[in-house]
């Protein structure tokens, strides 16, 4: 299932309960459970649409969380009251250009892309959030280095902004095999290049680790030998995107070590979604997993 699809029709059941209900009336500055600290601890929204965000804050806030992941400005006040932050900003969208299939890698889109990243840097920035997410687009015929030739423009034309407002803009790394056929940023390789062209402090990638076990395997190697290039991780339990237990292929306490052995300070979202009747459960365990 992917991030698209999930928005558009998501089929997950599972609804706030009741004592969530209660909990977020009644205490939004709930004190979070006692974690190690080292790992700054986020989810990614939409895998959790069906229940309000007022809940997911304060189930959040009470597991450990720091963070949520993808909102728009609209929610960003919700999660400041629940003494939260947004760990990485949506995408803005205009006139159907600015998601994971059409966006930088076309010139025709950016002078759109610009206006609507434009804004959406600002909107960042007075929020006090430092991270901004955006993508390469699908291929649809054409050949990597000139699709990154025409990001390295597109992304060219907003840094200094981004530079401006200490808003790193962050690349994701999308599979093209599984979830987002044709997607052109799906190798790191690829996306390592076009942080070195653009040579930003304010450009980075988001290495999700979901993806990238399915393009390219290796994890702890390539972020040991990559970290500087990623400014954000995700997770996902391979195969199928689900929970990051023994249910899946990869090992999150031996990959979260990884992570922190670069020295990295930033967030970790966990972004599959759960199976089970009650997904805080699985949100809970994957916080404890990764709590190294």
């Amino acid at each position: 299932m992917t991030r698209r699809k999930f928005i558009k029709s998501a089929t997950l059941a599972a609804a706030a309960s009741p004592l969530l209900t209660k909990r977020a009336q009644a205490d939004p500055a709930a004190a979070p459970a006692k974690l190690k600290g080292n790992i700054n601890h986020s989810v990614c929204r939409w895998c959790y649409s069906k229940i309000k965000l007022d809940d997911l804050c304060a189930a959040g806030k009470e597991m450990g969380l720091v963070a949520i992941d993808l909102l728009n400005p609209p929610e960003f006040e919700t999660v400041k009251k629940y003494g939260l932050v947004c760990s990485m900003v949506s995408f803005p969208v205009i006139d159907g250009l600015g998601g994971i299939g059409k966006a930088f890698n076309r010139t025709e889109h950016h002078d759109k892309l610009a206006q609507a990243y434009t804004q959406r840097l600002q909107e960042t920035a007075d929020a006090g959030y430092e991270r901004l997410i955006c993508f390469s687009g699908n291929r649809a015929g054409l050949d990597d280095e000139t699709g990154m030739k025409n990001c390295e423009a597109g992304l060219k034309r907003l840094l200094p902004l981004a530079e401006k407002l200490k808003v790193t803009l962050c690349m994701e790394l999308l599979n093209s095999k599984r979830n987002h056929k044709d997607y052109q940023c799906d190798h790191v390789a690829w996306g390592v290049e076009l942080v070195k062209r653009l040579s930003s402090e304010r450009f980075k990638l988001l290495y999700d680790i979901f993806h990238m076990q399915i393009m390219d395997g290796d994890i702890c190697g390539t972020i040991k030998e990559n970290h500087q290039y990623f400014d954000h991780y995700h997770t996902g339990g391979v195969p199928g995107r689900n929970e990051i237990d023994d249910t899946q292929e990869l090992h999150y306490p031996r990959i979260m070590q990884a992570i922190l052995d670069t020295g990295y300070k930033g967030y970790v979202a966990q972004e599959f979604v759960p199976k089970r009747p009650d997904p805080m459960t699985s949100l809970r365990q994957a916080v404890q997993i990764c709590d190294v």
